[in-house]
């Protein structure tokens, strides 16, 4: 696959056949489009395409700071890698492009960038200023410059968005396991492990503090998970506490993993953490010697379901 910093950078003279959107998460849903996607480009002798946008609409042309990510734009660009796609172009999305008329962006855009002779899109899709345009116009842009559309039906469409709601609700929630049903893989955060105040390694429980670089990434409900990692070429296990440490008085909110069986310094590395399952809720404990205890208890219970799911 090629990446593509923009639409205008895109340099490529065989036709395609494109879709567009955001793809947060790139789940089951959104891959039976891309699958759609590919198949096509195979069976015409096209190239596969996706167009997709960043930073998200919302956080332009709303300034919505608060709105959270399932995946940061390196995990969706590896994501649609996996899927196959000759092409992803990730365009960037400002307030000049979204001024865009609707027939400047498909002639700009879609027809003299990206050679578009078919485009799958689904049958809600809007566009243009103010995305007064719809799919009819689309089809009326085809029929102008020689490109077709392949409709997404209602139901495929409603698919992917119940999907992508699940997930942010299954992963506010805790419901690790059913955020991963719905990804088709283990939810992940990538960060640099940094100093932290080091009260791990006075409880012989020392741990890797992960500092996000996104802050548009959401991160699960606080509380305690069994996570895995890939540390030195080597799968590695580790319970993963969120939250602001509230029994030693801390305020910030981290993302702490001790990793079980594993003790090199990893400072200053850059690791990510998949999440496998949620153990319990944050709490705040009386002492430090009742929180070494539970973590104890964490331990075990990870370990045995480690091994109970083989």
């Amino acid at each position: 696959m090629k990446k593509y910093s923009s639409a205008s950078a895109y340099k490529n003279n065989r036709k395609s056949v494109v879709t567009i959107g955001t793809f947060d998460g790139v789940h089951i849903g959104h891959k039976s489009i891309l699958k759609r996607l590919v198949e096509t480009a195979k069976k015409e002798d096209l190239d596969s395409v996706v167009l997709t946008f960043f930073p998200h609409p919302r956080m332009v042309l709303q300034q919505d700071m608060d709105l959270k990510l399932i995946n940061t734009i390196e995990e969706r660009t590896q994501l649609l890698q996996e899927t196959g796609l000759d092409q992803l172009v990730i365009h960037p999305f400002t307030h000049a492009f979204s001024r865009l008329t609707a027939l400047e962006y498909v002639r700009d855009i879609l027809v003299n960038s990206l050679n578009a002779k078919k485009i799958i899109i689904g049958y809600d899709h809007r566009f243009g200023r103010n995305r007064t345009a719809n799919i009819e116009n689309l089809k009326e842009f085809g029929r102008t410059y020689g490109f077709e559309i392949e409709e997404i039906s209602a139901k495929e469409i409603d698919d992917v968005a119940i999907s992508s709601t699940k997930i942010r609700k299954a992963l506010d929630a805790g419901d690790i396991e059913t955020a991963n049903s719905y990804l088709g893989y283990n939810f992940m955060v990538t960060g640099n492990v940094v100093r932290g105040k080091a009260i791990g390694r006075t409880i012989n429980y020392p741990t890797a503090n992960l500092k996000l670089k996104e802050t548009y990434k959401l991160v699960p409900k606080n509380g305690v998970y069994i996570v895995q990692s890939v540390l030195n070429n080597e799968k590695v296990f580790g319970i993963t506490s969120i939250g602001t440490n509230p029994t030693v008085g801390g305020v910030e909110k981290t993302i702490e993993t001790h990793f079980l069986e594993f003790t090199k310094d990893l400072y200053g590395e850059e690791i990510t953490i998949e999440f496998l399952k949620f153990i319990r809720a944050e709490e705040t404990f009386d002492s430090i010697e009742t929180l070494r205890q539970e973590i104890a208890k964490d331990e075990k219970f990870a370990i045995q379901y480690l091994k109970d799911r083989g």
